[in-house]
């Protein structure tokens, strides 16, 4: 399929109106997003094109036989399923030429045509910062990571991650525990919660920013769905921050593909010798400057370091189940290890990994003979 010739065109000033909504959704049926923002600019609307005759498709947008029988088919493709679909999620669906399509995603290279999304993408969210890093994450990297992103979020820096298990999980939960905003992007339709496990994770998320896929409901997650996923990622911040990584692993493709959007890429050191310590060091080696705290990041965006009205004041903190009933069973008196385990009835790994995390956060505190306490 030849690149679609462009003519002069002016997006239009109003969301889809449910008409509309039918043609745009076949749009994102189209392989390409960069020629599916081409043809509709040439034809002025998804149902134009759908609707153009063959000897248009060839000689206005200078298709071949191959890709005009596409279209064809693509035309007549049923939606309905797909309508019943984003209707039982709540889902919206957001057209590039939207004034409510995100600002920092239109000027990437190859911007979807169409965003299905869970939420509310507000402008603000201009502001954010992607945090991303392997789904084999230690208890160090995911504490670390939930610290940064807390913090970010008390600075009103919207995360943005990818949902995924072990990094992408702690930097929305860090957003979330801050009662701040947070966006996930997926990489299968939006019914198709992946990992399983992350299924009330991007409902939090819905309420408190938004979940986004380029992708049809009913999409199930396939391997090279992800790197192209990654490009809206690192599309919809100012900079991507990466937590832990093997050389080789996902986060670095998208800091790549962040370092030729002209985004900042970051990097938290880990211990040498680590395998998923090489992606950052990398990374650092090459030029990405070296996080240790958040303002490290809030320098590089030139952000006052003071916190703004604080989340932290006007919202409560969304821990974990577990973690809330580790902070119920604390006082100022220490509480053992062994005790703690007992009266929460946790597993020793999980007790040990949320007791971890909660004193990066702050919320208690390790006294002498590996007792905690609730901190003051």
């Amino acid at each position: 399929m030849a690149e679609a010739a462009t003519i002069n065109y002016t997006p239009t000033p109003s969301a889809i109106d449910s008409a509309e909504v039918k043609w745009w959704i076949r749009l994102a049926r189209l392989e390409s997003p960069r020629r599916a923002v081409a043809l509709v600019k040439c034809f002025g609307s998804p149902q134009r094109l759908f609707s153009a005759s063959e000897s248009a498709l060839i000689e206005k947008a200078r298709l071949k036989p191959d890709a005009v029988k596409k279209i064809r088919q693509i035309a007549t493709m049923p939606v309905d399923g797909y309508l019943r679909a984003l209707d039982r999620l709540g889902a919206d669906v957001i057209a590039f030429n939207n004034p409510r399509y995100p600002q920092n995603l239109i000027n990437i290279y190859d911007p979807p045509a169409v965003l299905f999304v869970r939420g509310e993408i507000r402008r603000d969210d201009r502001f954010g910062v992607a945090v991303i890093g392997t789904r084999l994450a230690s208890e160090y990297g995911k504490a670390t990571c939930i610290k940064i992103c807390r913090s970010l979020a008390e600075h009103r820096i919207t995360v943005v991650s990818g949902g995924a298990r072990g990094i992408d999980t702690a930097a929305h939960r860090g957003a979330l525990i801050a009662g701040g905003r947070t966006i996930a992007v997926l990489g299968t339709g939006l019914d198709v919660p992946y990992p399983k496990e992350n299924s009330k994770l991007l409902d939090e998320i819905s309420e408190n920013g938004a979940v986004v896929s380029e992708f049809l409901p009913g999409t199930p997650p396939e391997g090279w769905r992800f790197p192209v996923r990654n490009r809206l990622v690192s599309g919809l911040s100012m900079g991507v921050l990466v937590v832990e990584s093997r050389r080789t692993g996902g986060a670095m493709i998208t800091a790549n593909t962040a370092a030729d959007q002209g985004r900042d890429v970051w990097a938290v050191p880990g211990s040498a010798g680590h395998p998923t310590s090489e992606g950052p060091h990398q990374l650092i080696r090459d030029g990405a400057k070296l996080v240790e705290k958040v303002e490290d990041i809030l320098e590089e965006l030139e952000i006052n370091a003071k916190k703004t009205a604080s989340y932290q004041e006007e919202a409560p903190l969304n821990l974990t189940p577990d973690q809330a009933i580790i902070i119920h069973s604390l006082s100022l008196d220490p509480k053992p290890v062994d005790t703690i385990i007992a009266e929460c009835k946790l597993s020793p790994a999980l007790a040990t990994s949320q007791l971890t995390m909660l004193e990066m956060l702050g919320l208690i505190r390790r006294v002498p003979g590996g007792a905690y306490i609730r901190s003051a």
